[in-house]
């Protein structure tokens, strides 16, 4: 990691109510007791018994998940040609706010284009799944797929490299076309 990509943040100033806490349990007490009651009194449970069950398979009413719209896991799309789509523009990680995505260009060895991805790291962990590399792209090249399970015991198994986002691409392309 770079240091130019820590962020550092200042502490916010507690008012006279948040340096003693307790309003704010209170509030937080109030809210738990009314989803308390809508799961007892209302029988309004939205729980799932994953890996058993799966969000997809259920209703969006029961607390499952709409797939046309869900930002999950990213994925590098490749052209028909089996390269990746990419153009190194470097526009999606320009748009990123959280600065998760790490480019270095190269010179391309295709003719089509100028320049690709030599390296293409996107770190899951720091990715807010806003959308927003996936607007500024202008070739299509970076999308979010609906996957949403995926585990890593390290911090490095979740930095997905260029090799990673694009067997993202394979297992997902028949699911999620372009």
């Amino acid at each position: 990691m770079k240091e130019s990509d820590v962020i550092v943040l200042q502490e916010p100033k507690l008012s006279l109510s948040d340096q003693f806490y307790l309003p704010q349990v209170l509030i937080g007490l109030g809210t738990t007791m009314k989803h308390m009651f809508n799961v007892v009194a209302r029988d309004k449970h939205l729980v799932v018994s994953y890996p058993e069950e799966r969000r997809e398979d259920k209703p969006v009413e029961e607390g499952g998940m709409f797939q046309q719209t869900y930002r999950g896991v990213h994925r590098l799309n490749k052209d028909e040609d089996g390269r990746v789509k990419c153009v190194a523009c470097f526009m999606c990680s320009t748009a990123c706010p959280a600065r998760c995505i790490h480019i270095e260009a190269d010179e391309s060895p295709w003719a089509d284009r100028e320049k690709y991805p030599a390296k293409f790291d996107i770190d899951e962990l720091r990715c807010i799944y806003c959308g927003m590399c996936e607007e500024a792209c202008p070739v299509d090249a970076i999308e979010l797929t609906s996957l949403y399970d995926i585990v890593g015991l390290t911090r490095q198994e979740m930095i997905f490299d260029k090799a990673k986002l694009l067997r993202v691409y394979d297992e997902t392309v028949k699911a999620e076309p372009m």
